[in-house]
C-alpha cells in the first residue's frame, strides 16, 4: 500500500492539500513556498516531505486529488448508459463548485505552461481519453449510442460544456442577475445530459 493511499483520510494531509490548492490558485508556482502552505494548513513543514516528498509532489497530488474522482467514473457504473451523462455533468459541476478556481489553474498550466504540472496533467487527461474511448466503444457495442460517434469529439464537447460555466461563472452570474446555485446547476447538468443523450442516440431512436 502506498503512502498516499494509506494516509488519504489523514486530517493533516487533507489540510495540506486544501492549503496547497488555495496557495497555488492565488499565486504563481515559484512564488508559493512549502513554509507558506504548512502555515496555512497549521502543520509542520516536515509533513509535506513525509506525505508528498516535495513541493512538486504536493502540487501533483493536489491535481490528482481533484481530477482523480472524475476519471475514476470512467471505470464505474455511472456511464454504463448514455443517460448517466447528466450525473457525470453534475459530478463535474459539484467538484468544481467546491474548487471554483481549479479550471482556471488547469487552463493556466496547459495554455500558458505556468507551473510544473503540464506533463502530469496531460498524462491524467490521456488516461481519461483512453478510458473514455473504451466506454464509448462499450456503449456502441450495446447499441446505446450511434456507431458514428467519434470519442475525441465527444470528449471535447463534454469538456467544453463542463468547463465553460465554471471558467466564466462570475460573468454568467452577472449577466443573469442571479447565482448559479444548486438548483441552477442541477438544471444545467440535466439539460446538458439530455442534449448529449439525444445527440448520441442511434438514428432509429431520435
Amino acid at each position: 500500500m502506498n503512502i498516499a493511499h494509506q494516509h488519504s483520510s489523514d486530517p493533516v494531509r487533507t489540510r495540506l492539500l486544501k492549503a496547497a490548492l488555495e496557495c497555488f490558485l492565488a499565486d504563481e508556482y515559484h512564488k508559493v513556498t512549502t513554509r507558506l502552505i504548512a502555515e496555512k494548513a497549521d502543520a509542520n513543514i516536515s509533513m509535506i516531505r513525509y506525505y508528498f516528498g516535495s513541493k512538486e509532489g504536493l502540487y501533483e497530488e493536489m491535481i490528482r486529488d481533484t481530477l482523480g474522482p472524475l476519471l475514476d467514473v470512467l471505470d464505474g457504473p455511472m456511464l454504463s448508459s448514455a443517460e448517466g451523462l447528466s450525473s457525470f455533468f453534475r459530478l463535474y459541476y459539484d467538484t468544481m463548485t467546491t474548487r471554483p478556481e481549479f479550471p482556471k489553474l488547469i487552463l493556466k498550466v496547459l495554455a500558458l505552461n505556468q507551473g510544473p504540472g503540464r506533463r502530469f496533467i496531460q498524462q491524467l487527461l490521456e488516461r481519461g481519453r483512453t478510458r473514455g474511448a473504451k466506454k464509448v466503444a462499450d456503449l456502441k457495442t450495446q447499441g446505446q449510442i450511434a456507431p458514428s460517434v467519434d470519442p475525441d469529439i465527444l470528449r471535447m464537447a463534454f469538456v467544453s460544456l463542463a468547463m465553460t460555466p465554471m471558467l466564466l461563472k462570475d460573468i454568467f452570474e452577472e449577466q443573469m442577475g442571479h447565482a448559479m446555485d444548486d438548483a441552477f446547476i442541477e438544471d444545467l447538468a440535466s439539460f446538458n445530459g439530455q442534449l448529449f443523450t439525444a445527440g448520441l442516440a442511434p438514428a432509429a431512436h431520435r
